[in-house]
């Protein structure tokens, strides 16, 4: 979904008075702590987990994910076929309603995906331009014709960014309202977005499997300080909380009353540098930047050892991760002298970091200490959440940590964004290799699985060569229930599966 980028408006910090205000003690309804608030619920305009992780059960998809995130099986599209071609999927929509009470249709599916491949606001529609047309032939028949073969494109339809909204709904309300209060498609529809504060779900009863849910609702409430959140959690003011602390997970393991969640992920947390600033240009001075990282060091001392080394973008269970890819030993000397080799014995680095995120300063305090070994100044900037994206966008920075999800199971998305050279200047880093780009392209459409993972080792070779970023760490998900909560479960992709839980 990525992730993503944090970026985090100006949120209030939710008290123990004010979280038990709103429907908290309701029978039925979970209270989940977060970080941060939402930022819109239109689809296509968002790539951010905060947003995709509460889509997905406001929205259903053409194709979901299962939990395992290991296989596609279906969602509002009950069954598919292909062409033998390749080029046209013709999809058999089950029989379902918008929480508005009208019908769910084909014309709608078409909507949708036409919308995220050519609207302006669209931050999906390069992998989306694949499609030529999206016709409704009947209401619960849709036909897709693709321009060329395309290997990823049904575990594009799975994306959240791609979930169904209604054509109705949408040209009648228009796109800043619907933004705000959408016409669902999926289990809960949103019954008040209090900014700053909380987003208010409540059961869709039009929902295709209103039977499989239990909760009569869910409030995501925005409480930024980890400390706080967790505590909230222990005095029972929330039932769940997602990003525990690395460093909380050990105490919390130890009180009956709470379950720590330690499930696989797909987020890898990464240094960005910034190929336009100076010496980074060079792919010396960037190997040796890797070099100067001790990055078990960094498993140990931030995640507390609950994470693992990285080396690839690709991570590690992600479909064509390659485990033999190169990993720089730790030699600050060496760093040293390859620097000085490429005239950047006296690189000086400006590192943004997002203030408040425990986890990051830690890691910048790491780096910094590390990185001063091979003689390379780094200079902290700590800046206020809602700033740091935009200083990526702006390239106003040399490095910074930050971390990604996949949002689908096929690697095109990520490696796509990260070195394809897309519209975000390969996430925001500025990469640029035409040899890379071009075996991202004909990995897109290669339908033979053993040549395509073959292309894919390529990419990831290469990439590490360049050191487009610099690969930190593999890590899972922390949350964190209370023990009457049962099946709070997110998988892989960060989904989770709300419809399923149940409060006792």
């Amino acid at each position: 979904m990525l992730k993503k980028w944090m970026k985090i408006g100006l949120v209030t910090v939710i008290t123990s008075l004010s979280i038990g205000a709103g429907l908290a003690e309701a029978a039925g309804v979970l209270t989940i702590g977060r970080r941060e608030d939402s930022t819109t619920f239109d689809p296509i305009k968002t790539a951010q987990n905060i947003d995709f992780w509460v889509f997905s059960n406001v929205y259903d998809v053409l194709v979901r994910v299962d939990k395992s995130a290991s296989k596609l099986e279906p969602g509002l599209a009950e069954s598919w076929t292909v062409s033998e071609d390749g080029l046209t999927y013709t999809l058999k929509l089950r029989e379902a309603k918008f929480s508005d009470g009208s019908p769910l249709t084909a014309g709608d599916a078409a909507f949708s995906l036409l919308r995220i491949r050519d609207d302006e606001g669209s931050l999906w529609s390069d992998s989306y331009k694949v499609i030529d047309t999206a016709v409704a032939s009947d209401d619960r028949t849709l036909v897709i014709k693709l321009k060329t073969p395309s290997a990823p494109f049904l575990s594009t339809l799975a994306m959240p960014g791609a979930s169904i909204i209604s054509q109705k709904g949408m040209e009648t309300l228009g796109p800043d309202t619907y933004a705000e209060s959408p016409v669902a498609s999926g289990a809960f529809t949103v019954k008040e977005w209090r900014r700053g504060d909380r987003v208010i779900l409540e059961k869709n009863p039009n929902f295709w499997e209103a039977d499989r849910v239990k909760l009569d609702g869910v409030e995501w409430i925005s409480v930024p300080d980890d400390n706080t959140r967790m505590l909230n959690v222990q005095a029972g003011q929330l039932d769940a909380a997602i990003f525990v602390p690395f460093s909380r997970v050990a105490e919390l393991k130890k009180d009956s009353n709470l379950v720590v969640h330690m499930d696989p992920s797909t987020r890898e947390d990464h240094l960005l540098i910034n190929h336009e600033k100076g010496a980074l240009a060079k792919k010396e001075v960037r190997q040796a930047l890797d070099m100067a990282i001790d990055k078990q060091a960094i498993v140990d001392t931030v995640t507390f050892g609950l994470g693992e080394v990285a080396n690839s973008f690709i991570p590690k269970g992600a479909l064509y991760h390659y485990a033999e890819n190169l990993q720089r030993p730790f030699d600050p000397e060496k760093a040293k002298q390859m620097l000085a080799d490429a005239g950047a014995s006296d690189l000086a680095l400006n590192y943004v970091v997002r203030a408040g995120d425990e986890i990051v300063e830690q890691t910048a305090v790491l780096l910094q200490q590390q990185l001063a070994k091979a003689g390379i100044t780094v200079n902290i900037q700590k800046v206020d959440p809602s700033q740091e994206w935009d200083m990526l966008v702006a390239g106003d920075y040399d490095v910074g940590v930050n971390y990604w999800t996949n949002d689908i199971l096929d690697p095109d998305q990520k490696t796509t964004f990260v070195v394809g050279h897309d519209t975000n200047m390969n996430y925001m880093t500025r990469y640029k290799n035409d040899k890379v780009k071009d075996l991202v392209t004909a990995a897109r459409i290669e339908m033979d699985p053993a040549k395509r993972e073959a292309m894919y080792i390529d990419i990831q070779k290469m990439a590490k060569d360049d050191v487009h970023w610099i690969d930190l760490y593999y890590s899972p998900y922390i949350n964190v229930s209370r023990s009457n909560i049962e099946n709070f479960d997110q998988n892989p992709l960060g989904r989770f599966f709300l419809e399923d839980t149940v409060k006792n």
